[in-house]
């Protein structure tokens, strides 16, 4: 068998409805919408989430949370226990850390060091945002947090 011999199973395709093609198809005249009415006309019919005046289903849940205008802030996401690979006194900012694979390349823009884990060295860190846990381990070992601030996504 060759792929242009392909066919569907013999009944498994039906061809389509050809409506508003005059008398002769069948389908001519009020094109099977019926006389007047709300769905004989153009654009007519019930909306996406009407259920025959029942109480929709997008109306019954509960409403919750609230994302503010500006929408909520997304970080990448990298632990301390993450960070072992990395020499001593090393400077670890969004840039090396795409490098290492921990976080992806179009994460860097927003990244965030929680404390999971504990760091071996002292380390340099650049992050947008670092937790008090974090901080206070990275410090405990001799090194440095630096707060970047917000970068604006290039793509």
């Amino acid at each position: 068998m060759k792929l242009d011999e392909l066919r569907p199973a013999p009944g498994a395709t039906k061809r389509r409805k050809k409506i508003g093609r005059g008398p002769g198809s069948g389908h001519g005249k009020t094109s099977t919408k019926g006389h007047k009415g709300h769905n004989a006309r153009s654009g007519g019919g019930k909306g996406g989430g009407f259920e025959g005046g029942q109480m929709p289903l997008y109306r019954r849940l509960p409403k919750r949370g609230f994302v503010p205008h500006g929408g909520r802030t997304v970080y990448a996401i990298v632990n301390l226990k993450a960070l072992g690979g990395f020499a001593a006194n090393a400077v670890v900012d969004p840039d090396g850390l795409a490098q290492a694979g921990l976080i992806k390349l179009s994460g860097r823009s927003r990244v965030k060091v929680l404390g999971e884990g504990d760091v071996a060295h002292a380390l340099t860190v650049r992050a947008h945002a670092v937790s008090e846990a974090a901080r206070a381990k990275i410090e405990a070992k001799g090194g440095r947090v630096e707060t970047l601030g917000a970068e604006v996504p290039t793509s």
